[in-house]
């Protein structure tokens, strides 16, 4: 039971951590659940910095508003309040009656790497930086066994490069960004602004899936995690010199941008920003899209990517101004 009741309180810190403020609990359940709780703590912040979402009954869900899973920095991710991520690799005992099992291992983070590319031309340095980043031993650590480090993919001339958060299942496994549900809508987006997959570049701010207590489930980048990884992205931006950066999602935004404080999406959506030097535009992920599919948040993201299209001095058609309109 108790093994449950932390997979809740994950899961409702995840959801926290995105911005939903009430999730909808029947009065049946809640019940049920505060029987079968007892003594054990689901709520407040506790010793394990938990901070779950307050349980509502009744009333409806608030929609999440960006990022895969979770995409909002969680208050317990942000500057200042760091976890670790150096957990014991020995036997789990304590406060676990079904006997010793293996902890949840977790590779340490260090300060970012420096490095330096050999010249040439772009597809020269692209490469060298691919092979830097898919044999770091830093990012291997993290993998989960059969899953790979993810890099960018497309085209090295792209106008318009998207950047994401951090890999989900389906990418730690193809080793390529966005090939979930999630990636194949942003694919459908692209073919509507004129354009295939491949004539775009799409990377994240992290190579690799954020480690979780189970196999199931995301959570959103730390700063450590994000600090290693962002120089390999940024260096990417470099080496494709875009028209246009799409950051997809907050968590993507704040890591790209070093946005301070707890932004919310309205207060950095419809405003242009700058990554090294290249016009940014923030959006929401497609994620947010799979969850809230209402004609005004489908309006919302196509208004920013059109902008995009704009900067970028793409052609865009009445039949593209049209759409969800």
């Amino acid at each position: 039971m108790k093994r449950a009741l932390l997979q809740l309180v994950e899961e409702l810190k995840r959801l926290k951590s995105t911005g939903v403020e009430a999730v909808s609990v029947s009065e049946e359940s809640l019940a049920s659940l505060r029987r079968r709780a007892g003594s054990f703590s689901i709520g407040g912040s506790g010793g394990d910095g938990a901070a779950s979402a307050p349980l509502k009954p009744g009333g409806s869900s608030i929609p999440r508003d960006s990022g895969p899973a979770a995409s909002r920095p969680h208050p317990d991710t942000a500057p200042g309040k760091l976890p670790d991520l150096a957990f014991s690799s020995g036997p789990v005992s304590s406060g676990n009656p079904g006997g010793d099992r293996p902890a949840f291992r977790v590779a340490t983070v260090p300060q970012p790497v420096p490095f330096t590319l050999p010249d040439g031309d772009k597809r020269t340095r692209w490469e060298a930086l691919r092979e830097l980043v898919l044999t770091s031993e830093i990012c291997n650590a993290h993998l989960r066994d059969g899953c790979q480090v993810v890099f960018g993919v497309g085209s090295l001339d792209a106008d318009i490069f998207f950047v994401g958060e951090a890999p989900g299942a389906d990418e730690e496994i193809q080793g390529e960004p966005f090939v979930g549900p999630a990636g194949q809508l942003l694919t459908r987006m692209i073919k509507g602004m004129g354009m295939e997959r491949e004539e775009v570049y799409i990377g994240n701010i992290m190579n690799w899936r954020p480690e979780m207590p189970s196999p199931t489930g995301n959570r959103p980048p730390n700063e450590k995690e994000i600090a290693f990884c962002l120089p390999y992205l940024l260096e990417q931006i470099r080496i494709v010199q875009p028209k246009v950066v799409v950051a997809l999602g907050l968590t993507a935004a704040t890591g790209l941008l070093g946005l301070e404080g707890k932004p919310v999406m309205k207060q950095v959506r419809g405003a242009w920003h700058e990554a090294v030097g290249v016009p940014c535009r923030i959006t929401y992920h497609p994620s947010y899209i799979l969850r809230n599919g209402s004609m005004s948040a489908k309006r919302m993201v196509w208004e920013d990517l059109l902008t995009a299209m704009e900067r970028a001095g793409l052609p865009i058609s009445e039949k593209q101004r049209g759409y969800f309109t």
